[in-house]
This record gives structure tokens, sequence and C-alpha cells, in this order.
């Protein structure tokens, strides 16, 4: 027996080395055919309990049979008994059912059949306590189709270690970061051509565009900057700028050229019988125009009366672009650390044109409502929720309604800056992007737009 024992033993001491080797060399294996398989019976077998305990479950009469013992003949010298059934009626708790698990990488996905008068809104406001009974790092729930939800369990956070190339290699396209589903964020601005990047210091939205510029420089496109805190954010990025306003008059004059643009590509469609540029013969498409307007705020906020008429002129030639941009491969990405209402009706009409939206950490409220707040009521939770000591974390929401935790990958300055310099030859001059089918524009000379070109 002795010998027996001490062969039980060492087998059991393998098998543990061997499962903790094979998951340290293939944790991905490991979690699919082990570590999942666990977790789930583990889940499925606590259901009931942690449904009632998150208040999921509904009490359901059940039907309950039992035997009665009942006196049948009584004397003095001794009393007869018998059995009878009896049923009664009891309340019991009814957890909700599970549909088929599938496992991912990150934890897994399940749905769940809704009780009679529940709706999507009773898991969302039980997901942080689900998430805690399983032991898991994140809980999110999807409305998937009437009476059903899926539950997508991340067992771990997979934004914390995000490395990756903006880089896509395709036009208009670049690859920011990742998302908390493990896919990678891409922001494909002919499918999503406007984009707004709200986040507060320090908090990853100069890293955001810092991943744009890294991603688009390579292509074949222009960059037009406006940066009205004396340029300190986007000069150095001016060698791959075919324009860059630094001043409140120098933006009015870049809008009036950015719009003559667009003007001039309606009447390039126009005489071709194309509705967008993309339509046209690539021999005669222009090139696609991406605009970067760094603090937004800046370009509303007045200091007296005598600033009123460039504001509004501002507001107008913001809100053209933006309206006109999609069909003439003119985009905007707007970022600010405060987008408010107090800013004026501009603001709010060009946030309705910004159908990306990215919130990073803000510090006041009325940004993060600005931003989301038209959106799904969650997202905007998700947003304020996000810590401090997390900078490039963010909620991404697209037009269709969906959003998502995100995280930018860190493209420091002197990175982008460096893109900048080594692809400045693809750089198109601002004339020949002024260019008018009838002739220049006033604007072609026009010092206030032109950023200063590397040597």
């Amino acid at each position: 027996m002795a010998a027996e024992n001490v062969l039980v033993l060492v087998v059991l001491v393998a098998a543990a080395a061997g499962a903790a080797a094979w998951r340290r060399l293939a944790p991905g294996s490991f979690w699919f055919c082990v570590g999942f398989p666990v977790r789930w019976a583990w889940v499925f077998a606590t259901w009931p309990k942690v449904a009632a305990g998150c208040k999921l479950s509904r009490k359901r009469n059940r039907l309950r049979w039992s035997l009665e013992v009942v006196p049948l003949v009584s004397t003095s010298a001794s009393t007869s008994y018998t059995q009878r059934r009896k049923v009664r009626t009891v309340a019991v708790d009814k957890a909700p059912r599970f549909g088929l698990p599938r496992p991912t990488s990150l934890g897994w996905r399940v749905g769940v059949r809704l009780h009679d008068g529940q709706v999507p809104a009773d898991y969302q406001a039980a997901a942080e306590r689900l998430a805690h009974a399983w032991g898991v790092h994140s809980v999110r729930v999807l409305p998937d189709k009437p009476g059903r939800v899926v539950l997508v369990v991340n067992r771990v956070d997979p934004l914390t270690d995000v490395t990756a190339s903006p880089e896509t290699g395709e036009l208009l396209t670049v690859r920011p970061g990742m998302l908390e589903t493990g896919m990678p964020w891409i922001m494909d601005l002919k499918v999503m051509p406007h984009w707004l990047n709200a986040g507060a210091t320090q908090s990853g939205k100069s890293t955001l565009v810092n991943a744009i510029i890294r991603g688009l420089a390579p292509q074949p496109i222009a960059l037009v900057g406006f940066d009205l805190k004396g340029g300190v954010e986007l000069t150095p990025y001016a060698p791959r700028l075919s324009a860059l306003a630094t001043t409140r008059a120098g933006s009015v004059r870049l809008l009036d050229g950015l719009v003559s643009i667009l003007e001039d590509r309606m009447t390039l469609c126009r005489t071709a019988g194309a509705r967008n540029v993309w339509q046209l013969p690539e021999e005669i498409r222009p090139v696609p125009v991406v605009v970067l307007v760094d603090e937004v705020a800046e370009l509303f906020l007045m200091a007296d009366k005598s600033e009123k008429d460039e504001v509004a002129k501002t507001a107008t030639g913001l809100l053209r672009v933006a309206q006109l941009g999609r069909a003439f491969a003119v985009y905007l990405i707007v970022s600010g650390q405060r987008i408010g209402s107090d800013l004026g009706p501009g603001v709010t009409a060009l946030r309705s044109q910004l159908s990306g939206r990215v919130c990073h950490r803000v510090n006041d409220p009325e940004t993060a409502n600005m931003t989301l707040g038209d959106l799904d009521p969650a997202a905007l939770d998700a947003a304020r929720a996000i810590p401090a000591e997390t900078p490039g974390v963010a909620i991404v929401a697209g037009q269709d309604g969906t959003w998502s935790r995100a995280r930018t990958v860190l493209i420091t300055e002197d990175e982008a800056e460096h893109a900048a310099k080594t692809f400045a030859h693809l750089t198109p001059a601002w004339s020949d992007l002024i260019r008018s089918l009838t002739g220049p524009r006033a604007t072609v000379d026009d010092p206030a737009v032109h950023p200063p070109r590397a040597a």
C-alpha cells in the first residue's frame, strides 16, 4: 500500500508540473483545453446562486407533492394511521437560461434568455457584480435579439499592453491601437469620415493624434492642420503638412481655402457625372485631404465682441467641411480638452457631423456628454470610469451606435516627427491643392497658412 500511495503521489505531482508548464509555454491552448472547461463548469454550477444574488432570478410557482400521515381509527387502546398525498404550491428561484458558451482567447461569450419583464439594462446594471462573482476582469452586455442578451466575459484586461504599428497599408486607414475584444482598432476614414477626439491633459488624446499622423504619413494624401495654441502641437509635423493655421485670422483663411477645394471638387464631379470623387477615373481623382484640428475650443472662444465675426466664420467653415467633406475626400479629425455647449451652437452643430467618437478621461461631465451623450448611456458611464493611471484608454463609438473600450498604442512625438520628416516628399503643395478649375485662388500665397518647410 505504501508503494502504491507513493506512485499515486508521484503521478499527481508530475501531472501538476506538466499542467503548469503547459500553461506557461502555451497559455492559449491550455485555456481552450483545460482552463475554459473547468471555469465554465464552475460558472454553470454556481449560476442559480449568482443570478439570485444579482437579482436576475424570478420567483416561479411550482407544485410539490408530499406525504401526510393522518390518524385513521382511534381507540382507547391503540390508534391506526394512514398516509395520503398532499399537493402544495411553493415559490422557487428560477435563474435565466444560458445558451451554448463560445470560448475566446480572452474569456468567453454566452447568450442568456431574459425572463418575462426583463430588459438588457437589468444585466448592464448587474455586470460589475457578475464580474466580481466570477472573478474576471469585466463583463460586457450586448443586446442580441428580443428576449436575449450576450454576455462578453474578459478574464484579463487586453488593454494592459498594446503594441502595434499604426500603418495598415490601406488608403485613409490607420490602426491606432486595440479594442477590448482583442481585435485591432481600425479607423477607416472612407467608412467613417469625421472623428471627435476628446480628452484631458495626459489622457492619451495627443498620443492618438501621433498615431494617426504616423499611420497617415506614408500615404499619398494631404494633411492640413489647425493649431491655435501657437502651433506648438502641430508645428513639429510641418514637413508633412500642406498648410498649418496658428492664428484665428489664419484659420478663417485656411477654411476659406478648404471650402474652395470642396467647391472645385463639386464642379469636377458634376462635369464628370460622378456622385463623389471615388467614382472619378483615377487619373483625374483629386488627392484626399485630412484636416487635423487641435484644441477646437480655441476656435470658438471669444475674448470680446470684436472676435464674433471671425468665430462665426470659423464655425460656418468647419460645418461646411464636415457636411460636404465625405463625398469630396476631405476628412476632419477634431481634438479638444473641453467640448461643451457653452462654446456656442456651432460646436453642437459640428459635433452632430462627427460620427466617429473617441472619449478619453475628461475633467468635466459636459465634455463626456457632448462626446458620447447622444449614444448608448452605458458608453457614457464607461467613459466616466476611466482611471487616471491608464493613459491612452478611451471609449470608441461608431455611427452604428456600438461602442467599445480601446487603448492607443504609444507613439511618441519623436516617432511621429520622424515619420513626418521621412515622408515629407509626399506632401502636396498648398498651391496645387487650392488651384481651381478656372485658375489659382487668391489665398495661394497666403503666408498665414503655410507651415515652415523642412530643409
